[in-house]
């Protein structure tokens, strides 16, 4: 999701820069331009002194720009706080039974999780992320599959080994799993 935002907020400011910067060098070096461009010369400023002070004895123009400013610096607060937000899951709260419960490490349970799944025919690499809530995680599984392994019995290796293990050892009622298949790049097998 962030990485989206992030790419589509990017990408529509360098579209507007890009468009905008563009007709005004346009404009510039004497280019023709449409006539309902703003811009029509080479002496031509971008806000004249007519422009900045026009508006400014109306009764909407404050609150209008307040209000424009103010919803600028939300998104870009929104947007600050997302970066600094950790993708990853560095704590799992375990019920230990006490009523207090115990807290146990991402990096831990990810590292049995992988070394699990990993130990499977068939699977050459594996990396896991847990995400969510650290009484609610969640896991992404990227397996990196050998040409002679079979989809359908690593999941079923996955799902009832490394991730019932996982599950029972942590004592979650549950942890949906999101799991990518990829195969290892190999030669093809010549056949005489």
């Amino acid at each position: 999701m962030i990485r989206k935002a992030n790419r589509t907020l990017i990408g529509l400011t360098g579209l507007v820069l890009l468009v905008v910067g563009g007709a005004v060098l346009a404009t510039g070096l004497g280019l023709s331009m449409p006539s309902w461009w703003p811009y029509d010369g080479t002496s031509d400023v971008l806000l004249s002194r007519g422009d900045r002070y026009r508006w400014r004895d109306q009764g909407w123009w404050w609150p209008t720009v307040i209000a424009v400013l103010a919803v600028l610096v939300v998104l870009a607060l929104w947007w600050l706080l997302a970066q600094l937000r950790r993708g990853r899951l560095t704590e799992v709260l375990v019920d230990s039974g006490d009523g207090e419960g115990a807290l146990l490490r991402g990096r831990a349970l990810e590292g049995v999780l992988g070394g699990e799944a990993a130990a499977l025919d068939g699977v050459s690499d594996a990396k896991v992320t847990l995400t969510g809530r650290r009484t609610a995680p969640r896991a992404r599984l990227k397996l990196l599959m050998e040409p002679h392994a079979a989809p359908a019995t690593t999941l079923r290796g996955v799902s009832e080994g490394a991730l019932a293990h996982a599950r029972g050892s942590a004592g979650l009622d549950q942890l949906p799993a999101e799991v990518r298949l990829k195969a290892v790049k190999h030669r093809a097998e010549r056949v005489n």
